[in-house]
């Protein structure tokens, strides 16, 4: 072969190499071209949640009502019969003022009204005779009235150095002892039911708005492990407190409280559901957009987006109840909606729990 028709050959072979490798090389592949086309994006698929609201509150333990028995009248401890712990009655003795100078009034009270009632006596048969007037009468008869009224008085001073039970009651704190002086209104005693104990915790209206009167609450407590208990609400306070803006609900321990060991200032815990709602069909928040049409998912489908119209209901943690438009197994678009189009064309990399 000439040194022509060898270069010509040459030329040939490299202009054939040249059209087949850029001819084989200029188009993409079907698949990798469908693949650099559509949208990475995460799926999550339509499932059921527990929605239920937790509720874990704590309180001590305290009676349902404590009273502070205090002195109706100044005195001189006498007499001091009870002590913390005791249990009393009602109407039990506990204490004895000195009174002796209002007994010493009573007695003068007493000698006056007898006094009075002859006066009045006399002047009733008088007037019966004709013999008295209607106003020496009358006199005779506010006379024993007033002298009626001075001797309840003192009767009502001289009870005062009794120091009763005003109920059926636990003594919780004892602040007299014998020979010690005390003024009005110096607490003496304090008194509590034990067989009414209960609990007053500061509540979220989130949570108020889900509670009733007589709704049950099981307790623990710190102190006695052992011990589960049921107490019920008893009521919910009409208002919120002014800065905390929790609203007091009162929940009653059962009467058997106090024999298990429970004791005022026991700390008591609730740890609870409430508005329960265990079997809720969910999405996360994140997969939820807005439109003037409402709230909407995109619904994954052929490895296409399906844009759903969806009613929603309550949201809890990162999830929202989906009442309908969509159905348990059904993969949706994970977050981010408001980035994506109807009918666009994604693949799904990544799948959120």
């Amino acid at each position: 072969m000439g040194n022509a028709s060898w270069k010509l050959l040459q030329l040939v072979l490299g202009l054939t190499a040249f059209f087949v490798l850029h001819g084989c090389g200029g188009k993409d592949d079907p698949p990798a071209a469908a693949t650099r086309s559509s949208t990475p994006i995460a799926a999550f698929e339509v499932r059921t949640e527990d929605l239920s609201r937790p509720l874990n509150v704590a309180a001590p333990v305290q009676p349902s009502a404590l009273i502070n028995l205090a002195a109706r009248t100044a005195g001189t401890v006498q007499e001091v019969l009870y002590e913390e712990g005791d249990r009393v009655p009602r109407g039990q003795l506990l204490a004895r003022l000195d009174v002796a100078e209002a007994s010493a009034e009573l007695d003068r009270a007493e000698a006056e009204l007898a006094s009075a009632v002859l006066d009045y006596e006399r002047a009733v048969e008088l007037q019966r005779r004709g013999v008295a007037t209607q106003l020496e009468f009358q006199t005779a008869r506010v006379a024993k009235e007033v002298a009626e009224s001075h001797k309840a008085l003192w009767e009502s001073r001289v009870s005062y150095g009794r120091i009763e039970a005003p109920q059926d009651s636990m003594i919780i704190a004892r602040h007299i002892e014998p020979g010690e002086a005390v003024q009005t209104q110096d607490t003496l005693f304090e008194l509590a039911n034990m067989e009414r104990l209960v609990l007053r915790l500061g509540m979220s209206e989130l949570d108020v708005v889900h509670l009733e009167p007589g709704q049950a609450m099981p307790l623990t407590f710190d102190a006695l492990p052992e011990v589960t208990l049921e107490g019920r609400v008893r009521r919910i306070f009409p208002a919120a407190q002014g800065t905390s803006r929790l609203i007091t609900v009162e929940i009653e321990l059962p009467q058997s409280a106090w024999e298990q060991g429970v004791k005022p200032g026991f700390l008591a815990r609730i740890d609870t559901t409430i508005d329960r709602r265990p079997d809720t069909l969910v999405v996360p928040a994140a997969a939820i957009g807005s439109s003037e049409q409402g709230h909407y998912v995109y619904a994954i489908k052929d490895d296409r987006l399906q844009r759903r119209q969806i009613e929603t209901g309550i949201s809890r943690s990162r999830w929202t109840e989906v009442l309908n438009g969509v159905e348990p197994g059904e993969m949706i678009l994970a977050s981010n909606p408001i980035d994506m189009a109807d009918d666009q064309a994604v693949r799904v990399v990544t799948t959120h729990e």
